[in-house]
């Protein structure tokens, strides 16, 4: 049995910042796992299924922390990141009354919450490794990445523009006005522009037939991190889409044919065939954590 710590407070004030932790039984102090689950930045519902990830890592000794971040309702960016580095402010500053070990943190997401945890992962000091599950990794470049007609998907009402670029999109949204019309700040609210040689091991999946979150962000990122010399693994699925997030690691139909590559220093693998799992994810997090 694991120890909860429900609608934990991590920065006073304000609605949407709040954790939930569970921490196997024992002495510890124990590697921490942030979870944080997707919403297009439209709730502040990040902690949903940290429970599911809780039940495969708490046994295998990981604490897991289930992250909220305010939505783009209730702030823009850079408000998200600012609580995203304050949550992990507070896990290390208490590390010590929830057993946790302050030096072993680790990010892990999907969606928007792989993007929290490949953003946190590459600014914010103390995070070890992060796992990405379709994380936009650059806003600006997602409509001309999308898949053949899908922007259609993103239609608001006859007549409007189409795709993330549309003044009412989630990234728009998350920037408080037209993505285009912001460049600098979009660029700063992309993982991308903060891919170096520093950046801690990451472990990013994406599916082929994502018609949400173009393919191509996943495969920025590792080019970039690849290109930088830092240690970096992209798993590709080519009959995926965007979710189920968890079918990537246990649905045979999803993860059919997926392969990896990974790059460490520089050097990087040839394409190999892979089945990724649970233990993928767990053998990620006990190499860097």
């Amino acid at each position: 049995m694991a120890k909860e710590f429900k609608d934990i407070a991590y920065w006073e004030g304000l609605a949407g910042r709040l954790l939930d932790l569970y921490v196997p039984d024992g002495a510890g102090p124990w590697p921490l796992v942030i979870w944080s689950r997707g919403s297009g930045w439209l709730a502040d519902t990040g902690r949903d299924d940290a429970d599911v990830v809780a039940r495969r890592l708490n046994p295998r000794g990981f604490a897991v922390a289930g992250l909220a971040i305010r939505s783009s309702a209730q702030t823009v960016f850079p408000g998200q990141l600012r609580d995203i580095e304050e949550a992990i402010r507070h896990l290390r500053t208490n590390a010590a009354g929830y057993g946790l070990d302050p030096e072993r943190v680790g990010m892990f997401g999907e969606s928007s919450g792989g993007w929290a945890a490949a953003l946190g992962a590459l600014t914010v000091d103390g995070v070890r490794a992060a796992v990405a599950f379709c994380p936009p990794t650059d806003l600006l470049s997602m409509d001309a990445q999308m898949l053949p007609g899908t922007l259609q998907e993103f239609t608001r009402f006859p007549g409007s523009p189409y795709g993330h670029d549309d003044p009412e999109s989630a990234e728009s949204r998350l920037l408080g006005g037209p993505l285009q019309e912001r460049p600098e700040l979009a660029r700063r609210a992309s993982p991308l522009t903060y891919a170096g040689q520093s950046a801690p091991p990451c472990l990013v999946l994406h599916g082929k037939g994502d018609r949400i979150v173009p393919y191509g962000q996943g495969e920025l990122l590792y080019d970039a991190l690849a290109t930088a010399g830092a240690d970096v693994e992209l798993i590709t699925l080519p009959h995926a889409d965007h979710g189920p997030w968890e079918a990537f690691l246990t649905d045979p139909a999803v993860k059919r044919d997926a392969v990896t590559v990974s790059s460490n220093e520089g050097k990087e693998t040839g394409v190999r065939p892979c089945d990724p799992t649970w233990e993928t994810v767990l053998g990620f997090f006990h190499r860097h954590l």
